[in-house]
């Protein structure tokens, strides 16, 4: 199937900018990010070139380079190397705006990623850069062109993006948020919700289910995936310990997710004590550091902060963990031993997680990352803080008709000017300042008073 991905209007819009800056596209292994580009640059530019430097194209444009660079004392030096290296690589190569380069795993190459910025200041061609390991370009032999590059996230396909390929997004957009459609029209979105749940947005995954309808299909496509990804990701660990903690480290991460507990100002020390029991020596605080850290960049995790006593100036950043996939989630928390109704609430959570994800990415909401708020001893699920009308916002992810003592008191308090309560169990509703919406309509809301 060809799926429609939302971030095709980004990359024409940054075709269109012109800023000769060079595009850096993240995310995580399997989302589609070689497709999408692939076919945005075959369908926007007379002239593609591809270069991935885990194949044989990425050796021969290393070739073409030291060929275009090479020198001798006494020699003239060459003029343009790199556009020597490219005509090299292609004899068809002229440096215009009508070009596209797109070099796929850039992460393998120290030495092309340092030429990102004479990419954006000595050519007219367009390059984008992407990979799915890229916090390898973290280490010192990569020359980091912070000025140079723009960067963008492909995440798995979001819910409304499944619904496009169900044929079902016209509805989801013009669906009212307070229960005035159609019950049936709810029921509808619902059902695709559920089925978004458990499955998650990793293309192969929604291709398997809209070819067999077949949940446990799905299930076994996700567990290949992950099972890539951490094979894939010891290549980049030298010690057998470090490599040991890809596969422990995250099961103990969705056990985090399901404690009852407030968040925790010191997950490592907690994964520490989940993985490493008996012996907790056998490991350094800096190698858990060093997997967490490539769970985050390679987008399999992300952060979740704390804010403390109702007050978004005073955050503790990095207490919580949640999927970037539900897919991937409900697999661990699954194998985490967690029962299916506390999974079923748990992967709701995730769900808005993800869309407060891309509202502080957009810096639409205040934050590095979505929030969560403890105030007086009790807990408010989401702590939105609006860049939009400077207002505090609370979101409550519940089954149950009433809100949690902790977001009445909040709203009470006036920590939080309008509080909403998201189920999945709802056609939506208004009542003052408390405002109930269906789960899966989260997307939908703006946050503008």
């Amino acid at each position: 199937m060809d799926f429609k991905r939302d971030i095709y209007a980004s990359l024409l819009q940054w075709k269109k900018n012109n800023s000769g800056k060079v595009l850096e596209v993240s995310g995580a292994r399997q989302v589609g990010k070689t497709y999408i580009l692939t076919k945005f640059a075959k369908e926007n530019y007379k002239k593609f070139i591809y270069i991935n430097m885990m194949q044989t194209s990425g050796q021969e444009f290393i070739a073409c380079l030291d060929k275009a660079s090479r020198w001798e004392p006494g020699e003239e030096r060459v003029k343009q190397p790199i556009h020597k290296a490219f005509a090299l690589f292609d004899c068809k190569f002229q440096d215009k705006e009508d070009t596209v380069v797109l070099i796929d795993e850039i992460q393998e190459s120290a030495r092309v990623y340092s030429l990102i910025r004479q990419f954006a200041r000595e050519f007219r061609t367009h390059f984008i850069v992407t990979g799915s390991y890229l916090g390898k370009t973290m280490q010192k032999e990569y020359f980091l062109p912070a000025g140079d590059i723009e960067t963008m996230i492909l995440d798995t396909m979001s819910y409304e993006e499944f619904l496009e390929a169900a044929g079902k997004r016209e509805l989801y957009e013009k669906i009212d948020l307070f229960g005035n459609s159609s019950h049936e029209d709810y029921h509808s979105l619902k059902e695709m919700y559920d089925i978004y749940c458990r499955i998650g947005g990793y293309p192969a995954v929604v291709q398997k289910y809209f070819e067999t309808g077949d949940i446990e299909a799905c299930r076994k496509e996700v567990i290949h995936i992950i099972h890539i990804f951490v094979e894939e990701s010891e290549r980049y660990f030298d010690d057998i310990l470090e490599m040991n903690l890809l596969e422990q480290l995250l099961p103990a991460i969705a056990q985090t997710m399901i404690r009852e507990k407030k968040g925790s100002p010191n997950l490592i020390r907690e994964l520490s004590a989940i993985v490493f029991r008996d012996d907790s020596n056998r490991v350094t605080k800096k190698s858990i550091n060093q997997a967490i850290a490539w769970f985050y960049r390679s987008n399999v995790i992300g952060y979740c902060g704390q804010v403390n006593e109702g007050n978004v100036l005073d955050v503790t950043p990095n207490c919580r963990f949640y999927f970037r996939d539900l897919g991937v989630a409900g697999y661990f928390l699954d194998i985490a031993g967690a029962q299916p109704d506390t999974i079923s609430g748990i992967i709701n959570e995730n769900f808005v997680y993800l869309y407060l994800k891309k509202k502080t990415d957009n810096q639409e909401i205040a934050g590095l990352a979505p929030m969560y708020a403890l105030y007086k001893d009790g807990e408010l699920d989401f702590f939105v803080n609006s860049r939009k009308d400077y207002q505090n916002y609370g979101i409550e992810v519940k089954a149950g008709r009433a809100a949690g003592k902790t977001a009445d008191r909040m709203l009470a308090d006036g920590k939080i000017k309008y509080l909403y309560l998201l189920k999945g169990d709802t056609f939506g509703g208004m009542e003052g300042k408390k405002r109930t919406v269906p789960v899966y309509l989260m997307g939908r809301i703006s946050f503008e008073g």
